[in-house]
């Protein structure tokens, strides 16, 4: 079972970090640094999927972790937390290597994709769904337990998110925008399915990854109207995708 949900997952990041998002970055120095600025931003990304996961779960800081930190190492991850650890150690390493180019909107077009592909192993596997629902769009858990089918419902969502985020690179629309725009769009989505999703409700009637979600929302729209506001000097249609 661990199997059928690592290998999608893993087939996800592969397509995130093989599909040729810099090949309109013509300095090769720039893709130094873009390769450099990536590599951080993903343990930055494991990080605070990690962390995140353990305080939506389990309730940590507040709650002991079961079995300790040794045991945390095998427990879930979340995205809304890997987004958000991402997104801040991008951030902070941007200065320290003179990374000077806008976001990557090719990189925030694939991204959707490379999460619709991790969340097929949570529908092969039964994790991360909903509460207990007898209808028929229910799914069963890995114990047989008709449940709302959430992992379905952000697999769709993801699919067309980087679809229309396909679209609008090759119309150079929203440029250096796409990144931020994600963050308020799933941002809002995660929000509103969590209320189908059987995740501990630490702050009732909240969860910590709604509280993730609206911080997703929040940075996501500031990012968004300071890049509306004041877009890089070298902002034009020519550079879109870099």
């Amino acid at each position: 079972m661990y199997a059928t949900y690592a290998l999608p997952v893993l087939l996800g990041l592969l397509v995130l970090l093989f599909f040729p998002v810099t090949k309109n970055i013509t300095q090769r120095s720039d893709k130094y640094r873009y390769y450099f600025l990536q590599a951080c931003t993903l343990v930055g990304a494991l990080v605070g999927a990690k962390f995140a996961a353990l305080a939506g779960d389990l309730g940590w800081p507040v709650h002991e972790i079961p079995g300790g930190w040794l045991a945390a190492l095998s427990s879930g991850r979340s995205i809304t937390g890997g987004l958000l650890g991402g997104l801040l150690t991008a951030e902070a390493v941007k200065p320290l290597v003179n990374y000077r180019l806008p976001p990557n909107d090719r990189f925030a077009a694939v991204l959707p994709f490379s999460v619709a592909i991790g969340r097929v192993g949570c529908v092969l596997t039964g994790c991360c769904g909903g509460l207990t629902h007898e209808g028929f769009v229910s799914i069963h858990d890995a114990q047989g337990v008709s449940r709302w089918p959430t992992q379905l419902f952000e697999l769709v969502f993801q699919l067309a998110i980087g679809v229309t985020f396909m679209a609008l690179v090759r119309r150079r629309a929203l440029h250096g925008r796409l990144f931020s725009l994600y963050l308020v769009l799933y941002g809002l989505f995660r929000f509103a399915t969590e209320f189908l999703r059987d995740t501990p409700k630490w702050f009732a009637p909240l969860s910590v990854y709604q509280l993730l979600a609206l911080a997703m929302v929040l940075v996501g729209g500031v990012m968004f109207a300071w890049r509306t506001r004041h877009p890089p000097p070298d902002l034009t249609p020519r550079l879109v995708g870099q």
